[in-house]
């Protein structure tokens, strides 16, 4: 049962912006941050951009820095990505995910809730 759900992905020209969320469904769940990875075919998952509950400290990868903005409300387990500057790299399934465990914020291993995930798709 899907506890995360994504949304707002689809396919935009270079330099266009989407803004993907995630919510929780059925339930709500311990967690200390959320955040967003991305993986595209043949590549690892590698982190986007992360917020901290216990202070809403956010951090981003190098690649998001200046483009992306990660927000949220804990009270409802929801995170938005606003991605704007796209570029055809950005192409990527993009996940949204619960941290749970104790670690970085930047490891996936730190989150043990994930989304089922929203494609984005930047042509050139």
């Amino acid at each position: 049962q899907v506890q995360l759900v994504e949304s707002g992905g689809g396919l935009v020209q270079a330099g266009g912006s989407l803004r993907l969320s995630c919510a929780a469904s059925l339930r709500t769940f311990t967690n200390n941050g959320m955040g967003w990875f991305r993986q595209a075919p043949g590549k690892e998952r590698e982190f986007v951009a992360a917020i901290d509950w216990d202070d809403a400290s956010t951090y981003y990868a190098k690649f998001a820095e200046g483009r992306f903005t990660i927000s949220g409300d804990n009270a409802k387990n929801t995170v938005f990505l606003q991605m704007n500057g796209l570029k055809p790299e950005d192409t990527a399934m993009y996940y949204c995910a619960a941290k749970t465990f104790r670690g970085s914020l930047r490891y996936y291993a730190s989150y043990g809730v994930w989304g089922q995930g929203t494609q984005v798709t930047v042509s050139s």
